[in-house]
């Protein structure tokens, strides 16, 4: 069995993973979502937890937030603190700029897949034309 484990800055990550994920990973394949306290929280521990994993057939996935954050340079940083790890096949996703703008950027297919009745009345709103632009 092979396993996939999926670090992330804060529990809303997860809970939307949780959603998300049981529809597409593969079958034979499991997840785990290990949320941390917030991105200095994740940046702190990261190589720690990286190098003290020990279950064997897994696949590492870092995903952060870009905030105000140069997207380049994060992920750079997030690649070398990983490699410091010896885990230098860690995937890193950068989420501009924050994990949840990704529900707006399709809101017919989260109220398809949430069965959220009425949602796509809200895509034509100002606030919702532009999912980066949505900073909090």
């Amino acid at each position: 069995m092979r396993q996939l484990v999926i670090f992330l800055e804060e529990r809303s990550a997860k809970a939307m993973l949780d959603g998300l994920l049981p529809r597409v990973i593969p079958a034979g394949v499991t997840y785990r979502c290990i949320p941390f306290e917030g991105k200095q929280d994740l940046d702190k521990q990261i190589e720690r937890r990286l190098r003290g994993w020990i279950q064997p057939a897994t696949a590492f996935l870092i995903l952060r937030d870009q905030d105000a954050s140069d997207c380049k340079v994060l992920k750079q940083g997030l690649g070398q603190k990983a490699a410091n790890a010896n885990r230098p096949d860690t995937v890193i996703r950068i989420a501009c700029r924050e994990l949840e703008s990704w529900y707006f950027g399709d809101l017919e297919a989260v109220e398809k897949a949430l069965e959220i009745p009425k949602l796509l009345r809200h895509a034509n709103k100002r606030q919702y034309r532009t999912p980066d632009g949505i900073v909090s």
